[in-house]
């Protein structure tokens, strides 16, 4: 935001050199993006009266200027300029003047341009009558009637005077870096009571009051209604009358002009003018075009057109606010006023409108329809309804001021829920705990009543109200944060915290480092991709439009379709990773990835609140010339096993999607399904254009959680020596491996240490149609050593059992 200066005066002393103002007021909290000072650039500038206007004996398009600037004799200038004309007083630069530039047709220089006579076409020019930009300013807001011209000064000077001291363009101007829970500093007044604050001086507010108002009523010519209290807090209008629509005195345009907006019109310029003082948007409608003498305040007809005051026509929806009068729309609430109800040079009678609109509203009409406004970018951050009916007041002070217009008498001001103060008690012990510094309450006191809070004692606390303009102050910590800030950021000494503060992990976060130890041990690497994605993600790896995963929480705001919905599967993202590694001459890889996934409330999994659910997931996944099936199951049984998850059963699965319908396999514990693992699906490595086969796991972490069992259990070592036997058997293809391990394991009983599987063999030793698995088989006893006899008898007795049970045969080794 930018604050000139010399406003910023008007409402409180500023008795320091402006390298402390600006230090002090950093170190309360206010940041300043930049100090500009206008009138370094200027040298020798005067206003001058054009004596007369004679044509250019060599140009058709240039005429000899002759002006009076104060000395004995006039100055002859050479100029374009389509609007000099004689009697005017004019920015004059003389032989040797400096002024900021740029000159038409060039680049700005910094430090200014000199200026020097020359001739122009064969007559010589002593100097240069000036156009706003020639001045320094910038483009945005310079009148729309001197775009083409010189500026024509209005008023009577003094021939020779200094423009810049005259005029006051020797400006400050800074530009302060308003923060969104601050909308009560996006106004001058704002900025006021921040500098008297820090430098404990008093605030003056503006004037508001009308001494020569009209007997006549306001209420007599409008009558106003809200019917959306939710959407309109308030809504404040009054009456002016003989209303004269003119140009506004050089010291409101000036002050529009250094704060960044362009002077327009007199009535324009005092609602301009006083959004930046008050922060409060203001409209002024004309009232000839209100028809029905009525203003009512109710959403938007779905569908209907409405032409703003930039000339475009615009589609409104239901969820809309709008201002109508009796027969229709005439403005979009907090946005842009109607193109028919628009003050023009022949209006006589305004409605200024004071309202309050609820931000949000304001912030999603202006979204949706593609049109922010100075009015709306206020709103959306939100403003206290107590400033609509000051700021009603103060335009109607200006244009009595400035004889604008004749000011009706009263109000009409529809306030259904009026704002009150909310008191917060704090405790001055717990401010000096968290700042580090003790203060007294006194200067607890002081510094929040500088910030015009009243105080009072109540029950060994200090219990503060605020005025209603800081909405940002709502609980006991933003109160430490005033005091901080008006004892100075920089005076705040460097103290170490008093308590010993222990961090312990919790049980989930030692799971997940212990998972992620054992991952990297497995050369497996780290990744963390985008929680959002587009909901193609999911058809890429084939998934049936009624599978679970394809119920997205959707985002009300999303940067794009790509990043629309929050990610139900981690297989999507870790496939994108292995394609851009791919692409990046990678040949092999081991990835994993340990985040949360998102379920809408639509899903059989989502929580019972009806809320979406949040679930943490692991997907590990590899790809390369030595990776298969089989390096994925072990990475997977590995880190299991560390966790203490176990045993685990490995089943076949022909249905999953994304998976091959061969190689693919449900992974469980205790009859608890963890997720699933194998080779992606050809189709979906097509979709991918990768050329390697990739594995992938993925499996709900969340159910890992409740079988993990981290307690070291302490175990002697073993005194006695094992015995192991190994055999290979014959079984048909469908016999699974986990069955018959299983059975290995029921049937040995208490002496069997492991099982291990050491061979999986398909050829021409074996029938068609079956295939060899070789087990290793330990035995140990922890009280005795085993004789072979003992042994034997266990073996044999897994063996007729796994026969009966699965038609296993022995096989030959």
């Amino acid at each position: 935001m930018l604050v000139p200066v010399s406003w910023l005066k008007a409402y409180t002393e500023l008795d320091v050199p402006m390298d402390v103002f600006c230090e002090r007021m950093v170190m309360s909290g206010s940041n300043i993006e930049a100090v500009e000072e206008k009138g370094a650039e200027f040298e020798n500038v005067r206003i001058g009266r054009v004596l007369r206007v004679e044509p250019h004996p060599n140009a058709d398009r240039l005429v000899v200027v002759y002006v009076d600037v104060g000395t004995d004799e006039p100055v002859q200038i050479c100029t374009g300029a389509p609007n000099v004309v004689e009697g005017a007083f004019v920015p004059v630069a003389l032989d040797g003047s400096r002024i900021p530039g740029p000159l038409h047709g060039q680049e700005k220089v910094e430090g200014g341009v000199v200026l020097k006579a020359g001739e122009l076409r064969g007559v010589l020019s002593n100097g240069m009558l000036c156009d706003f930009s020639e001045l320094g300013f910038a483009d945005s807001v310079i009148p729309v009637k001197y775009r083409d011209g010189i500026w024509i000064i209005d008023g009577e000077y003094e021939p020779g005077s200094d423009l810049v001291k005259t005029l006051g363009l020797d400006e400050t101007v800074i530009e302060f870096e308003i923060t969104p829970n601050r909308p009560d500093c996006l106004s001058m007044v704002g900025m006021a009571r921040e500098a008297a604050a820090v430098f404990g001086h008093r605030l003056r507010m503006p004037e508001t009051d009308c001494v020569r108002v009209s007997d006549e009523l306001s209420s007599d010519h409008i009558k106003i209604s809200i019917e959306n209290p939710e959407l309109c807090r308030r809504y404040a209008g009054r009456v002016v009358k003989d209303v004269r629509i003119g140009a506004s005195p050089w010291w409101l345009q000036h002050r529009l002009m250094s704060a960044g907006m362009r002077p327009i019109n007199n009535i324009v310029d005092i609602t301009n003018y006083v959004m930046l003082e008050y922060g409060q948007p203001i409209h002024a409608f004309d009232l000839r075009h209100i028809r029905g003498g009525e203003i009512r305040v109710s959403t938007a007809a779905n569908g209907e057109k409405f032409t703003t005051l930039d000339g475009q026509e615009r589609t409104m929806t239901g969820d809309m606010l709008m201002i109508r009068d009796a027969e229709g729309s005439i403005a979009i609430a907090g946005v842009m006023g109607g193109l028919d109800s628009e003050i023009r040079s022949d209006t006589s009678t305004i409605l200024v409108e004071s309202a309050n609109f609820s931000g949000d509203s304001v912030r999603q009409t202006s979204k949706k329809l593609g049109l922010r406004t100075e009015a709306s970018s206020r709103f959306e951050k939100g403003i206290d309804p107590n400033l609509a009916g000051q700021a009603c007041d103060r335009v109607c002070h200006l244009i009595e001021q400035l004889g604008a217009g004749t000011v009706l008498s009263g109000t009409v001001d529809v306030y259904p829920s009026p704002r009150l103060p909310v008191p917060c008690d704090i405790r001055p012990e717990r401010i000096a705990r968290i700042i580090g510094i003790d203060l007294s309450e006194e200067e607890i006191e002081s510094y929040l009543n500088a910030l015009e809070m009243t105080t009072e004692h109540a029950d060994g606390k200090l219990r503060v109200t605020p005025p209603t303009v800081r909405q940002d102050l709502t609980a006991e910590i933003d109160y430490v944060e005033e005091v901080a800030r008006m004892h100075g950021y920089d005076r705040l000494p460097m103290t170490m915290p008093k308590s010993n503060v222990e961090s312990l992990r919790t049980q989930r976060q030692m799971i997940r480092d212990e998972a992620k130890t054992v991952l990297a041990g497995q050369g497996v690497n780290e990744i963390q991709t985008y929680s959002f994605v587009s909901p193609k993600s999911v058809d890429r790896i084939g998934l049936a439009p009624e599978d679970p995963a394809k119920r997205f929480v959707q985002l009300l705001n999303p940067l794009g379709e790509d990043t629309s919905v929050m990610r139900t599967v981690l297989l999507p993202n870790m496939l994108d990773v292995f394609v851009r590694n791919t692409s990046r001459s990678v040949e092999a890889m081991r990835a994993y990835e340990l985040g949360n996934t998102f379920l809408s409330e639509a899903s059989a999994e989502a929580s019972d609140s009806g809320l979406p659910c949040e679930r943490e997931s692991l997907c590990i996944a590899v790809f390369g010339e030595d990776e298969s099936f089989f390096t994925l199951k072990g990475i997977i049984e590995q880190v299991l096993a560390v966790l203490g998850v176990g045993p685990l059963d490995f089943e076949a699965e022909s249905r999953a999607a994304a998976y091959h319908p061969g190689r693919c396999a449900r992974i469980s514990c205790g009859g608890k399904l963890l997720g699933l693992m194998g080779q992606v699906n050809p189709a979906v490595q097509e979709t991918y254009d990768l050329a390697r086969p990739v594995y992938a796991a993925e499996l709900s972490f969340e159910d890992v959680y409740c079988l993990v069992d981290l307690e070291k259990k302490y175990r002697p070592l073993p005194k006695y020596p094992a015995m192991k036997r190994d055999f290979a058997l014959v079984v048909t293809e469908e016999v699974r491996v986990a069955d018959i391990e299983r059975e290995i394991r029921a049937q040995a009983g208490e002496l069997l240490e492991s099982v291990q599987l050491f061979d999986i063999y398909r050829g021409g030793q074996v029938p068609k149609g079956s295939k060899s698995i070789a087990f290793s088989l330990t035995y140990r006893a922890g009280d005795r050593t085993l004789k072979e006899a003992e042994v034997n008898e266990i073996n044999e007795r897994v063996l007729t059992a796994l026969k009966q049970k699965h038609r296993a045969v022995l096989r030959e080794m």
